[in-house]
């Protein structure tokens, strides 16, 4: 909780919810020193499993919500943890969404508790807004490009039910409802098929 506190993190980002998260995230038992920080790919019920395992603490089934809501969403915007960095095309709403410590991040933390780690903390916090602009602009959501019946291309997220609402534009419509998905007239940047 130290630790999230110190990297600017307010009381609900670094509670101890949080703070169970962040050891997960970075493999660390309680008997391990910071220095011994991994940083593995966990999912959110990974993460409840290690809690449960390395900490004896057992969370309800509908703390997973929490833990994503509350804790690891926020450290993903902070660029503390990178969501899916083995599949960055994953749904949004996958139940194999993982995370993992950024690598800066992890450096960091390995020094925590150290005159080392103190002078690293300051620098870190420096760079932080930078490290945060230039994550924001490596990470592109990922697209799924849709080809209108106009000729006209547009884009959705691959998340839900999107992959197939492409598959029905492209290929269910062209094949099966002759004449049917025609371009309508409506305000620019707006295309409805019908």
């Amino acid at each position: 909780m130290a630790v999230l506190k110190a990297l600017g993190f307010g009381p609900r980002q670094s509670n101890e919810v949080a703070g169970y998260a962040l050891l997960a995230l970075l493999d660390l038992k309680p008997s391990q020193a910071w220095s011994e920080s991994d940083a593995p790919l966990r999912g959110i019920t990974p993460i409840i499993e290690f809690v449960a395992k390395a900490y004896g603490l057992r969370y309800a089934p509908n703390t997973r919500e929490t833990i994503r809501d509350e804790a690891v969403r926020y450290f993903v915007e902070y660029g503390l943890l990178i969501k899916n960095p083995d599949d960055p095309c994953r749904p949004t709403n996958s139940g194999k969404t993982v995370y993992q410590v950024e690598p800066t991040a992890l450096e960091l933390l390995r020094t925590y508790g150290t005159s080392a780690g103190r002078k690293a903390l300051s620098g870190y916090l420096r760079k932080q807004t930078g490290l945060r602009r230039e994550l924001e602009r490596a990470r592109h959501m990922p697209r799924i490009p849709v080809r209108l019946p106009s000729g006209k291309s547009v884009t959705l997220s691959p998340g839900g039910q999107n992959p197939l609402i492409k598959e029905v534009v492209e290929q269910f419509c062209e094949r099966f409802v002759l004449g049917a998905c025609r371009r309508t007239q409506v305000p620019q940047n707006e295309v409805t098929v019908s």
